[in-house]
């Protein structure tokens, strides 16, 4: 018996146009609660993003955002990881020194931070993902811990970028979802150990469990699950590591799937 539903958002949940059939969306929440079945969002997006786009049906979903490094519920921030400053500071210098084109976001609990030379373009796509953006002119205003630091590459280097930081792989976890988005979080921290706190926390277990994803950084995610599913558009790694496949996330694949699994 499935108790609960853990999905990724860009790329798997969310079509193209990043946003998703509210109205389906509206049923399969119905169908949720009639079976008691929990339903978490597992992104990199920052929490208060995802409470954005899902508007009115947040209630009741368990946001595992900024790169699974947080876990809110109806508002409450139920959990939290930190990089300390100093550890973010010096990672923020070697980005910084391997490529001046990259847009680097650093998040706290406050919110995801810009320099003001960022492009507005670069900054539109940073605005899709983060809900409380704030401009500073140096990274070493930021005093307090971060939550995680975030890379975008529009020259789509990230997995070059992600060799040249092998040196952080003992003090910090990092893996590039895709070419253009590389995500550094504390140690050992990742989409597969927030998923299981939440299953602690909720006495669920990992055959209670269904899963989807497409991006490299959604393994250790459908890891935790026994029912796996990758997208039809997931990278092949992914797709392998999956117990199944389902369609695209053009085509509210994951609704559907949920839709089904929820009927039988």
């Amino acid at each position: 018996m499935i108790k609960l539903i853990l999905t990724d958002m860009d790329g798997t949940f969310l079509n193209k146009e990043g946003d998703y059939n509210r109205t389906l969306f509206k049923e399969v929440k119905k169908k949720l609660k009639e079976k008691g079945v929990h339903f978490a969002c597992v992104t990199g997006k920052q929490c208060e993003r995802v409470e954005e786009l899902l508007e009115e049906e947040k209630e009741d979903v368990w946001i595992l955002g900024d790169s699974a490094t947080r876990i809110k519920k109806d508002g409450e921030v139920m959990f939290e990881s930190l990089i300390e400053n100093s550890l973010g500071e010096r990672i923020l210098a070697k980005l910084e020194e391997v490529g001046a084109h990259q847009t680097l976001i650093p998040c706290t609990s406050v919110g995801a931070y810009l320099k003001d030379t960022v492009p507005e373009s670069e900054a539109q796509i940073v605005r899709n993902s983060y809900q409380t953006v704030i401009v500073v002119k140096d990274f070493t205003e930021i005093k307090e811990p971060f939550v995680k630091i975030t890379v975008h590459d529009p020259k789509g280097n990230c997995y070059d970028t992600l060799k040249k930081m092998e040196e952080y792989q003992k003090e910090a976890y990092l893996v590039a979802s895709e070419d253009t988005w590389l995500d550094i979080a504390a140690y050992g921290v990742h989409k597969g150990t927030t998923v299981a706190r939440l299953q602690e926390m909720l006495s669920v277990s990992r055959e209670e469990t269904m899963a989807f994803g497409d991006g490299y950084n959604d393994l250790e995610l459908l890891d935790r699950a026994h029912f796996s599913f990758a997208m039809r558009n997931a990278v092949d790694k992914v797709k392998d590591r999956a117990r199944y496949i389902t369609g695209n996330h053009h085509e509210d694949a994951v609704m559907q799937t949920m839709l089904d699994f929820l009927a039988l």
